[in-house]
């Protein structure tokens, strides 16, 4: 991607390549993956995305574009798979998780992230 490219999609929406929808979860709805997921978003997720997902965690305000409400219709209408190529992917300000998160636990944070839709 070159860099024109990459502030490009920094700017507009953060759309995941159609592809990415064919993924499936291979542990979606799974308790147990949701708690181990729950532990990880604390650790990594929780300074930006704040605790209850909806983007105002601590180090929120100084990030442009403003961290993604995890709670929220927008985010939740995602598929899994497309989380998970953002999670793998990364755009700046939000890194990838590609070499700090092995696929299971970037699975078992989506399924804790499903946990927090806006009820």
């Amino acid at each position: 991607m070159s860099s024109t490219e990459v502030k490009t999609q920094q700017k507009g929406e953060w759309v995941a390549p159609a592809s990415a929808d064919a993924t499936k979860n291979p542990l979606a709805g799974q308790a147990d993956a949701a708690a181990a997921g729950k532990k990880i978003y604390t650790t990594y997720c929780v300074v930006c995305h704040g605790d209850k997902g909806r983007g105002d965690g601590i180090a929120a305000g100084g990030l442009n574009p403003k961290p993604a409400d995890h709670s929220g219709a927008k985010f939740q209408k995602q598929s899994d798979g497309a989380i998970f190529w953002k999670l793998t992917t990364g755009r700046p300000p939000m890194a990838s998780y590609a070499k700090t998160l092995t696929e299971t636990q970037r699975w078992q944070v989506i399924t804790y992230m499903r946990t927090l839709a806006k009820k």
